[in-house]
């Protein structure tokens, strides 16, 4: 059976860090973001790791704040759906709003608006998925839209032992042409063979480059596919990974603040939100972090 690296805890000089719960995430503090040395952006990435989320909370963070930020992990990609609706800040293409209402004068029309979005991995259906999320908030409802996130370590590594055996060498075809609260994208076909739709293929066992753990890699249920399986076979076998991989004792779910800052690592965690009333306003800044593509090591 594949085994992983230990899941290490490191302890830190610059910023204090609190468990969000026992199967992920942690809360630090760290002051103003604007501010931050060099040595604390360490250990902020560090925790990060080794949290799989990680919540900085008091933040008051301006368009040009985030975006320097988040470019601290990494090259940030221009977000194809902000650039095509106009859905960004003026100046920064590298942020999609995140919106039930209408901003900048570009409607949410094809977004989520204030719809359930289902347990997912970001743009799990393009080669190179982002390894990171940075989500920010600007304006929240009084309530719903809270955000669930859930750790595939954990997922794996609690698996039953035939079934992650059998799965060591699958991989799995990414649909692209669904959102994740379902909805067909804007130019899509819909999909009447999932054998044969546009979308990449990923292993469902995926090695994370920077930890060396090993984590489920699902992306999202509908229209998915697990390849070289007959359709019966495959929409099974996604079945019980999935029951299993979105179990309570795997997830903690946020209750967002204005202020708050959300980064998650979209190569071993997975995420949902909530629904809220489409009559009160949510409005939220998301940066996504450039990743490689998916692969697994042979132990």
């Amino acid at each position: 059976m594949r085994t992983t690296a230990s899941n290490t805890r490191h302890s830190f000089k610059h910023i204090v860090t609190n468990p969000l719960s026992s199967a992920i995430g942690a809360e630090i503090q760290c002051g103003d973001l604007r501010k931050i040395s060099d040595e604390t952006f360490t250990e902020i990435h560090q925790a990060w790791l080794d949290s799989g989320i990680v919540i900085i909370r008091g933040q008051s963070l301006e368009a040009g704040g985030l975006v320097a930020f988040s470019q601290r992990f990494g090259v940030l990609d221009e977000s194809p759906t902000a650039l095509k609706a106009g859905r960004y800040p003026p100046g920064f293409p590298q942020i999609l709003v995140v919106t039930n209402t209408v901003f900048n004068g570009a409607s949410p029309e094809g977004g989520l608006n204030s719809a359930e979005a289902y347990w997912h991995t970001d743009m799990s259906y393009v080669e190179t998925p982002p390894k990171a999320s940075l989500l920010y908030s600007v304006e929240i409802p009084p309530t719903g839209g809270n955000t669930g996130f859930a750790n595939m370590y954990l997922a794996l590594e609690t698996l039953a032992p035939a079934i992650r055996k059998r799965i060591e060498t699958l991989t799995i075809k990414h649909d692209a042409c669904h959102n994740s609260a379902g909805i067909l994208r804007k130019g899509s076909a819909p999909v009447t063979d999932v054998t044969t739709s546009p979308g990449p293929s990923h292993p469902i066992i995926r090695t994370h480059p920077e930890t060396g753990r090993d984590a489920l890699f699902l992306g999202r249920r509908e229209y998915a596919y697990v390849d070289g399986l007959s359709i019966t076979e495959s929409e099974a076998l996604l079945n019980e990974l999935w029951k299993h991989a979105t179990r309570d004792e795997f997830s903690w779910h946020h209750v967002w603040k204005l202020g708050d800052l959300i980064i998650w690592d979209n190569r071993c965690v997975m995420h949902r939100r909530d629904p809220f009333d489409p009559n009160s306003r949510r409005v939220m800044f998301r940066t996504q972090v450039r990743g490689d593509k998916p692969f697994q090591v042979k132990h």
